[in-house]
């Protein structure tokens, strides 16, 4: 794990624990390769406006598929599509594949809006995700993770995603 997200995290007394394991790029790779790591793994999409400047974290269940279009509406947008690999790397530092929320330590300009599904914010469970690389994961507890997410966004959506 990165020096910085040790740092923020424990600066911030948030608990987690750090699982490794082999680099996964798909939800696919992760199913098969983080076995050992509890809870409810994410997926996370950075996804931006169509025709505009407004970028989007989505962050769901990687059970959970999203349909794009009937996002379109909450997020008052006509189009969305996957930010560049070039806006990826140049706004929140990462590559394809180590996408998570901790990303938004990144986003100095607090550009990019956070969406996260109902069904995971509800959940009364352990939660992973990457710590900005893809052969770890780390594990919070539900209230940690609602803490990270605060701190890091301000203005979240929490919506059901399908």
């Amino acid at each position: 794990m990165e020096t910085y997200i040790k740092e923020f995290l424990e600066e911030n007394h948030i608990p987690y624990t750090l699982y490794t394991h082999p680099a996964v790029f798909t939800c696919e790779q992760a199913d098969r390769h983080c076995k050992h790591v509890p809870g409810t793994a994410t997926k996370n999409l950075f996804l931006k406006e169509d025709k505009g400047t407004q970028l989007f974290l989505v962050i769901l269940p990687t059970s959970k598929k999203l349909n794009m279009n009937t996002l379109t509406p909450l997020l008052q947008v006509k189009k969305l599509k996957f930010a560049s690999e070039t806006q990826l790397k140049e706004i929140l530092g990462l590559t394809p594949g180590s996408v998570s929320i901790l990303g938004l330590i990144n986003d100095k300009e607090k550009k990019i809006q956070l969406i996260i599904d109902k069904e995971l914010w509800d959940a009364e469970t352990l939660i992973n995700c990457h710590p900005n690389i893809n052969t770890e994961s780390l594990v919070f507890k539900q209230q940690d993770f609602h803490k990270l997410a605060k701190i890091l966004c301000k203005n979240i959506i929490i919506s059901r995603m399908e």
